[in-house]
């Protein structure tokens, strides 16, 4: 019996060490993973949401507001949503998403009587908003020309880091913005793209710079054309505010209708998060222009099998009211309207800003202010100036100076510009 015991409480004993070795086992697993730095333009928002003060102010936000600052679902969308609510099932989609969605997403960017589209010259696929395009192409670049390299605009969206990294493509950067005269250092960018290794990847943001809101000139977009063409470069566009910008889709894609006019073949990638207020229903296309149609096949199979394994499949909702609108003339056309009067108001608030500044009589020049288009302002202001406007005012925004003109409405424009006028008056 003693002995049974013995056996017993030494059985015991080693199911405990098991148990605790188990534990110490699964408990180390994770123990060298260290908090990821906060997201800086989700941080803005975080800490506004934080703030007790009456007079805060957001200027960092990344979607549309209206005059009152609040969040706007277009008519468009609403009547799409009626029309499409409970007429259809829920099964997957492609792994290439909706057909009628990209196929009315590729009239908008290449032009509704667009040869391309007629000789389905054109590889697509319905993508998880313009992040989603962006990151499946950066994987489709990594694949088929695993030694290339991605130039990207100095400054940009900073999301395109992240992506074109964790794709594992080598990055290199080119001058666009030019801090003096805030806005576009073009002389800078040509002499970066001149210089670039032949046939190099360029990532160009189609309108609507983000975070600048400086675009090149009609011309200037011709000659950046033409010196890729002479170097063999491949462009690639990120074109996320369609519409957004002028309140002209049409006018909105000149650059891109400027480098097929050229003969380039280009790739794109759309989102309907700005242009149509589909900010969580992520809809967006990612296209790859090609040399024919059976390339346009092969290289579609090919973007398919990379979404694959990342979501097997793109959403179904959104696509659905992108195409219900778009293919419809009436819908169609109450979206125009509405991107206008979008486009309009953001523009209308820059004008105020301007306004506003020059009357309290700044030293500075906020000529820079209605020059640059589109839904971001890159002030020119300086991180300390930007952290006193924070601190004394209750007013956030990016480090980077760059002001979210949705953010601007006609109740607090006048604040925003005595608060900025206070710190940029000894500059």
């Amino acid at each position: 019996m003693a002995a049974m015991a013995i056996r017993n409480s030494a059985s015991r004993g080693t199911m405990m060490s098991r148990q605790i070795w188990g534990l110490r086992s699964m408990s180390s697993w994770w123990k060298n993973v260290e908090p990821a730095p906060k997201d800086p333009i989700l941080g803005v928002t975080e800490a506004f949401l934080a703030d007790p003060s009456p007079d805060k102010v957001n200027v960092g936000v990344g979607a549309y507001r209206d005059d009152n600052g609040k969040p706007v679902v277009l008519e468009c969308v609403r009547e799409a949503e009626r029309r499409i609510a409970g007429t259809s099932f829920m099964e997957y989609l492609p792994m290439g998403g909706s057909v009628k969605m990209v196929d009315e997403t590729l009239k908008l960017a290449y032009g509704d009587n667009s040869e391309f589209i007629k000789d389905k010259k054109i590889a697509a696929v319905q993508s998880l908003s313009g992040t989603g395009a962006c990151r499946l192409f950066a994987d489709f670049q990594k694949r088929f020309r695993p030694d290339s390299q991605i130039y990207i605009p100095v400054p940009t969206w900073s999301n395109h880091h992240n992506i074109w990294r964790d794709a594992q493509v080598t990055q290199k950067t080119y001058h666009y913005y030019h801090p003096e005269t805030k806005g576009l250092d073009f002389s800078g960018l040509m002499d970066d793209v001149k210089n670039a290794p032949e046939g190099s990847f360029f990532l160009l943001h189609a309108c609507a710079h983000n975070p600048t809101g400086v675009d090149p000139t009609e011309e200037q977009w011709r000659e950046i054309s033409q010196l890729f063409k002479a170097k063999n470069h491949f462009a690639f566009f990120d074109m996320a505010y369609q519409g957004f910008a002028s309140g002209d889709p049409a006018r909105d894609a000149k650059s891109i209708r400027i480098f097929l006019e050229d003969g380039h073949h280009i790739g794109i990638s759309q989102s309907y998060a700005k242009n149509m207020g589909l900010y969580g229903q992520r809809v967006g296309c990612l296209s790859v222009l090609c040399e024919d149609e059976k390339q346009a096949v092969t290289v579609k199979s090919q973007l398919q099998q990379l979404a694959r394994p990342m979501y097997s499949n793109p959403p179904l909702h959104g696509a659905q009211i992108v195409s219900t609108i778009l293919g419809d003339p009436a819908l169609k056309g109450l979206w125009l309207k509405e991107v206008k009067v979008m486009a309009d108001r953001i523009i209308g608030m820059r004008t105020a800003l301007r306004e506003s500044l020059e009357k309290l009589g700044s030293p500075l020049s906020w000529e820079h202010v209605t020059k640059q288009i589109g839904m971001f302002c890159y002030s020119g202001m300086t991180p300390e100036q930007v952290d006193r406007l924070t601190s004394e005012y209750h007013i956030y925004m990016t480090r980077n100076g760059r002001i979210s003109m949705a953010g601007v409405t006609t109740g607090n424009v006048g604040y925003l510009a005595n608060a900025i006028h206070e710190v940029t008056k000894s500059s």
